[in-house]
């Protein structure tokens, strides 16, 4: 199997810049700075990004595209131009694409914007209850806020994606980590909620009222059940707010997998 040209890049952020520090307060600049790294302004393709902060003294950038970038302006004005080091890394994502195969396990981590449709909010916004009473809106998108609600997303819609979350092999997991939808909450999975946040932001130019996003960052461990779906999921991206550095799924090795097997 043949793939088109597809990269993955990872940068480093400083975050002491003046620049830096706009970059990391809004997904909405970030967004701005990732697409200036592509050219031809890329209108026909999609651009998947995820903001790593585990180390806040060293922020990293994660990048997918279809087209190989150029990060210069990034490392000039946020990261360290001056300093040793890979400041961008810029890596084929073939060699990994050709590794994806029904069975398959790796270690993943994902950032995404659980959310649910429903016609009838539990306490439904003034813009809310506006747009009922002029559009007659039949559901609205709403955010899941609690670990257990946006756990429970994550594990009901794997199997869409092309994939499962083996039965976790170690202690069950933490109070508050368990999800809440049915029977998959009496069998942990190989997975935690590593950070969790609320994001409020305004667009450039525009007067309206802020984009209000609730994010999970997704770790553990994950089986592959439908290699063409899984892909594609890689490819395009996991959920909503994509634009806003949700959706990029990463993959790494299995510390000892082989050994286990």
């Amino acid at each position: 199997m043949t793939y088109d040209m597809t990269y993955l890049s990872r940068i480093r952020i400083n975050p002491l810049r003046e620049k830096s520090r706009l970059l990391l307060a809004s997904p909405h600049a970030m967004h701005g700075a990732v697409m200036y790294g592509i050219p031809d302004a890329p209108t026909g393709q999609r651009i998947l990004w995820r903001l790593d902060a585990d180390d806040p003294r060293r922020p990293m950038l994660f990048v997918l595209t279809a087209t190989r970038p150029d990060w210069s302006h990034l490392i000039e004005q946020a990261g360290w131009p001056d300093a040793d080091g890979e400041h961008a890394a810029i890596r084929d994502y073939a060699p990994l694409l050709a590794q994806i195969a029904v069975g398959r396990e790796f270690a993943f981590r994902l950032t995404a914007n659980p959310v649910q449709n429903t016609s009838t909010p539990v306490k439904p916004t003034s813009t809310q209850l506006q747009r009922t009473a002029e559009t007659k809106r039949r559901s609205f998108r709403i955010g899941h806020r609690t670990a257990e609600q946006q756990l429970g997303w994550f594990l009901s819609h794997t199997e869409r994606w092309g994939f499962e979350v083996p039965p976790a092999r170690s202690d069950p997991p933490a109070s508050g980590l368990q999800p809440d939808n049915g029977e998959q909450a009496t069998t942990p999975r190989e997975v935690r909620i590593i950070a969790r946040a609320r994001r409020s932001f305004r667009k450039k130019n525009t007067g309206g009222k802020p984009v209000v996003l609730h994010t999970a960052t997704f770790e553990g461990r994950l089986r592959i059940t439908d290699a063409a779906t899984f892909t594609e999921r890689l490819l395009s991206g996991i959920g909503p707010a994509k634009s806003y550095g949700c959706g990029l799924l990463t993959l790494a090795p299995l510390p000892g997998l082989r050994q286990e097997r």
